[in-house]
């Protein structure tokens, strides 16, 4: 936990000030991703696929008279509801699988496949670089809120982490993905306990949770066979 702050975790690069932030109808947004770890020694951390990116509500503009509209450069829900233009359908969110859909059709699949992929690299790196600090007992499990940003070269970067996230739901769509992710949590933090998942790397009835990293496993499977070689494993 970071001194005097609440309930966040880890502040990384997006304390860095850059004016190229990846723009959607001219507004900038951010990733809300949901990160849930079982064990941080050894480290074993889930991704759950129904992120979602949260939306300016007024078109981004970096020049100087703005800076301090809060409406233009912060992404926050809590924030952007009290603005005269916000959407109380949507909600200011579109869902991760149409941001992939926007980004294949714009810059192409390989492009997109590489920008996703540099994500979970950040989030294993980001949890593996405290992972030695952090309280670990076997019996707990933590979820986390993962706030990304995306520049206009489609690099991914950290603004911070969030332990314990709100799941305050503002639309509809946000209560269904929210009861989603709590129902799936439980199940995943059940399964991840039981000997016989473990004993498959964690990956069966994981509901909308995907493994991005299971040291133990990984370390056992190569003890058990040096010479195979799992391109789709983490290192």
């Amino acid at each position: 936990m970071v001194p005097g702050i609440k309930d966040t975790l880890i502040i990384s690069q997006g304390s860095q000030i850059f004016d190229n932030p990846l723009l959607i109808g001219g507004k900038k947004f951010d990733l809300r991703l949901y990160v849930l770890v079982t064990s941080f020694r050894p480290l074993k951390c889930y991704l759950f696929k129904l992120g979602f990116c949260r939306f300016c509500t007024v078109k981004y503009d970096k020049n100087i008279t703005e800076l301090d509209n809060m409406y233009v450069h912060l992404t926050n829900v809590s924030v952007q509801k009290h603005g005269a233009d916000y959407n109380t359908i949507h909600g200011g969110k579109m869902n991760l699988q149409n941001l992939r859909l926007y980004l294949e059709s714009t810059r192409g699949k390989d492009i997109t496949n590489k920008l996703f992929t540099n994500i979970s690299w950040l989030i294993v790196h980001s949890l593996k670089s405290v992972s030695y600090i952090m309280a670990n007992d076997k019996h707990c499990f933590e979820c986390y809120g993962y706030d990304i940003i995306i520049d206009n070269r489609l690099k991914p970067w950290l603004i911070e982490v969030n332990a314990s996230p709100s799941l305050t739901c503002t639309t509809v769509n946000d209560r269904i993905l929210k009861y989603k992710l709590i129902d799936n949590i439980l199940k995943s933090a059940k399964n991840a306990a039981d000997p016989t998942s473990a004993s498959s790397g964690g990956e069966m009835n994981l509901g909308n949770f995907q493994l991005l990293l299971d040291e133990e496993y990984d370390e056992n499977n190569v003890k058990q066979n040096v010479s195979k070689h799992n391109p789709n494993r983490w290192k």
